[in-house]
């Protein structure tokens, strides 16, 4: 990949020929009940996405935690585990990863999680230097 130099308002920016094309693509965070991981994990699959990656985290948001009881004491648990899911696939593939995720993660209650779209302008695959979607 051969960098170019561009002209923009009388200024040169260097940036990668392909540099475009790598803006097609859309990094997908959810936020998810860990019981509910196996389920969303399939449903990716089957509309063709394989890779994912996985955080266990501990939060909350408008169910602010619970309490517990244990040993006759009462304890207010308020982070509670979560799982994180990251994403990136092509725009095209994005609103159907979204349903799937949605799909398989609803419980209809509180602390079914969120989901986070936001634009990714470039990947590398360290291994071979591919980038854009073929690095995906």
């Amino acid at each position: 990949m051969q960098p170019c130099l561009r002209q923009t308002d009388g200024t040169r920016t260097l940036r990668h020929e392909t540099e475009d094309r790598h803006s097609s693509m859309k990094k997908i965070e959810a936020i998810i009940k860990p019981f509910k991981l196996d389920e969303v994990k399939e449903a990716l699959h089957e509309i063709g996405l394989m890779g994912i990656t996985v955080t266990e985290a501990k939060g909350f948001g408008r169910q602010k935690g619970h309490t517990e009881l244990y040993r006759g004491a009462e304890y207010i648990i308020d982070f509670l585990p979560k799982v994180k899911l990251e994403i990136v696939c092509p725009d095209d593939m994005t609103e159907r990863a979204i349903e799937a995720i949605m799909a398989a993660a609803r419980t209809g209650r509180i602390g079914d999680g969120k989901i986070f779209v936001t634009p990714v302008t470039d990947v590398i695959r360290i291994r071979t230097g591919e980038r854009g979607a073929d690095a995906v």
